[in-house]
């Protein structure tokens, strides 16, 4: 398939394109997310890979496994026969497997590793970090074997918001720098890749100010940028506001004495207290529901999920994200 056509959408969700891109404001919850859509996407059948690039380990601490290796490995059953891989993608294994696959270094490589060349490397070189990550996420978005695609999708668990754009156009700014040879063809066909309709970048956002904002100046810049955004996904997120009034002191207090609980002054003003402040929050939500309803992007509502995210939460998030219109 060329970089230019629209991908398939073989899970028939509204999530057409073939690599998805996750990121948002650190503490958005953007690796239960990842996770979820990789479940979401792996449904019916299907078999998708859910990468991280970051040396976290926060996909094995979400789904209580062992650290991942730099291989790709079974993670998770999805409904209906699917199948969600998992890859923690390490830089410098990535160079070696570039080293071997341009180079035909593969022992001379592993010379260099123990020289401490390949850390010297991706140190005096820091944008070089980044196009091994995302070119080794290239190389399985579109590898194949014999006429189909190994996978379905692939879901990145990418660097938060204020570090995605440079973390994506690394590559761009790479083929712009390097005039000939292997590295500059990899990191054309990177850049190519990543700008086209088999991608879509997805923002996770809290409904809270400073993620707001982050999620606003994240896709103004990816959009300058030239990448496509998919959607903004709100984590945690309560239902709006439905009632039009606030409730009275009086009405807390015929509520208090029917469910047999103290109604002295004192506790009535520190429940009304309460509620004032919940109601102030609420409207704040709401507000930024319509600022981000303003991005004209697609926003899908995640629920809160008190007690965390377990396996339990992100297979309810997999059915909501799939459900998305």
């Amino acid at each position: 398939m060329r970089a230019a056509e629209r991908p398939p959408d073989p899970a028939g969700t509204g999530w057409p394109s073939r690599l998805h891109v996750v990121t948002g404001k650190g503490g958005t919850g953007k690796t239960s997310v990842a996770a979820a859509l990789a479940l979401a996407l792996a449904t019916g059948g299907h078999r998708t890979l859910l990468v991280e690039v970051e040396g976290r380990q926060g996909i094995a601490q979400l789904f209580g496994v062992e650290p991942l290796p730099y291989a790709e490995f079974h993670l998770a059953d999805a409904p209906g026969g699917g199948e969600v891989r998992a890859l923690a993608v390490d830089a410098e294994e990535a160079l070696l497997e570039y080293l071997d696959m341009f180079y035909k270094l593969g022992a001379a490589g592993r010379a260099l590793r123990k020289l401490g060349a390949i850390d010297f490397a991706t140190t005096i070189a820091p944008g070089l970090r980044d196009v091994l990550l995302t070119g080794k996420v290239k190389e399985a978005t579109t590898r194949s074997t014999g006429q189909r695609r190994v996978y379905d999708a692939v879901v990145l668990d990418a660097p938060p918001t204020g570090r995605i754009g440079r973390f994506l156009n690394v590559t761009a700014e790479t083929a712009r720098l390097a005039k000939v040879g292997p590295i500059k063809t990899q990191s054309e066909g990177v850049s190519a890749l990543l700008r086209s309709p088999m991608t879509a970048v997805h923002v996770v956002t809290l409904l809270e100010e400073m993620p707001v904002q982050e999620t606003v100046d994240a896709i103004a810049e990816l959009t300058q940028l030239g990448f496509p955004v998919g959607r903004v996904i709100v984590n945690a997120a309560r239902p709006p506001l439905t009632t039009g009034r606030a409730v009275t002191r009086a009405e807390l207090k015929r509520g208090l004495a029917a469910a047999g609980l103290p109604t002295d002054p004192a506790t009535v003003a520190g429940l009304a207290g309460e509620a004032r402040d919940q109601r102030v929050r609420r409207e704040l939500e709401d507000s930024l529901r319509t600022d981000l309803a303003e991005l004209g992007r697609p926003v899908t509502e995640l629920p809160l999920l008190p007690d965390g995210v377990d396996r339990a939460g992100l297979t309810a998030f997999a059915g909501i994200l799939r459900r998305a219109d």
